[in-house]
């Protein structure tokens, strides 16, 4: 085993638009597990929108990360070491490892993987927590009648790609936004959109509005909401009576919080429309995994429900793959792999 092991922590707070500065890789000592922990060698992390959010000093759901301190990450890897009787050396662990080649955890906090019934790889993206957060979501919030028209923006991401095709088989049409012609052109012919315009195409919040009035001529009833930005102001006109907004993030205003949107264009909009908007976060639900692991596990390993996986190498890469994605530039779930 070795005495050293590799992670990537928090060097400053950015200031708007985060950059490779704030970040820096380093070199320390491996820690050992304790009583009831065990030792992981982390193979695959995940990359998030959330992150961002955790690089600020501000008060939020979650702490932030300090200064010097390892990014947060979910990950899955193999057990190397472990004090606990649930978990064997050479068992695959789910958990908050962090941006690290390796890390201890109680094995409490940590999910045993079966590789023989997944590739490992789900439990970040598609079986994981953007497939739930996308399921819940919809399911809890939305509540999708079949007739009924959907829009979500980063219409082939991980919780994007899997709230429309929950959809489509739920019987609603199905209208994605994603950036660029090939993604757009990826929604409808892999995933089942009805329809996908690029956001990039059209510049403001009125062109898009006009194309979407165009592709929901019936009006929107769900707006899946993990966006916000223009493409929120673009969708508000267009809601329907008693339409619902699930809201589980704002990826347009992590790096800025410039907006058109006033408190009262918002509110307005709830109040006449009778508008239903939920936001939640989804590590507060983990009580329905089982139930979306039931309904969903089996529509992934018969091919029902696709996914994609964008996958960099190498831990000193995540910064830039991070960056990448914070900017659009992944197609799929965002991955990392060590190993």
């Amino acid at each position: 085993m070795p005495d050293q092991m590799q992670r990537i922590v928090l060097a400053s707070r950015p200031e708007a638009q985060a950059s490779e500065e704030n970040f820096r890789l380093e070199t320390v000592e491996m820690p050992q597990p304790g009583e009831g922990e065990v030792l992981v060698k982390v193979h695959y992390m995940s990359l998030d929108p959330y992150m961002r959010g955790r690089m600020n000093a501000g008060r939020s759901y979650a702490d932030p990360v300090d200064i010097g301190e390892t990014m947060t990450a979910g990950g899955v890897g193999e057990v190397l070491a472990s004090n606990s009787p649930d978990f064997r050396p050479g068992d695959f662990a789910l958990g908050v490892f962090g941006w690290a080649s390796h890390a201890c955890a109680r094995a409490t906090d940590i999910r045993k993987l079966d590789p023989d019934m997944a590739p490992l790889t789900t439990a970040l993206g598609v079986l994981g927590m953007p497939g739930f957060t996308a399921w819940h979501g919809l399911d809890a919030y939305g509540r999708p009648q079949p007739g009924e028209t959907l829009v979500v923006a980063a219409a082939t991401g991980p919780v994007g790609s899997m709230v429309g095709q929950l959809a489509k088989q739920a019987g609603l049409r199905v209208v994605g936004i994603a950036g660029g012609e090939e993604k757009c052109k990826l929604a409808v012919e892999a995933f089942g959109f009805d329809s996908c315009l690029d956001h990039r195409a059209l510049g403001s919040a009125e062109a898009l509005s006009a194309a979407l009035a165009a592709a929901c001529p019936d009006g929107i009833d769900i707006y899946y909401e993990n966006v916000g930005g223009k493409v929120l102001e673009a969708v508000l006109p267009l809601m329907n009576n008693f339409g619902r907004i699930p809201v589980c993030g704002m990826i347009a205003w992590y790096n800025s919080a410039d907006s058109n949107l006033t408190a009262p264009a918002i509110w307005r909009s709830v109040l006449t429309n009778f508008l239903s908007v939920n936001g939640f976060i989804i590590f507060n639900h983990y009580d329905r995994y089982p139930k979306f692991l039931q309904e969903v596990a089996p529509k992934i390993a018969s091919g029902d429900i696709k996914y994609l996986e964008d996958i960099a190498e190498g831990l000193e890469n995540a910064p830039k793959a991070f960056l990448s994605m914070m900017q659009g530039g992944n197609t799929g779930k965002q991955i990392v792999k060590l190993v």
